[in-house]
């Protein structure tokens, strides 16, 4: 038994993108430097949640997400 290691359920917004390979990249904004990739969404998700983990680990610190609001595609003259 373990005792006061209480374990609490975070939420994080995860942005997927595909590159011009077709592999899926993900990457976490709440935890600079969290990213992973896979060739599915499905292993994707797999991998960041793997990832996440990791990162929340080796940074042993208190993270406090924020609240998700929107994605906007926006478009700019070059």
């Amino acid at each position: 038994m373990t005792y006061g290691m209480e374990k609490k359920i975070l939420n994080f917004t995860v942005l997927i993108e595909q590159d011009e390979g077709g592999i899926y990249v993900a990457t976490v904004p709440d935890i600079p430097g969290c990213y992973t990739q896979g060739k599915t969404i499905t292993q994707v998700l797999d991998r960041i949640k793997e990832a996440i983990d990791a990162c929340l680990e080796a940074e042993k610190i208190e993270i406090h997400p924020m609240k998700f609001v929107g994605v906007q595609r926006v478009e700019v003259m070059a």
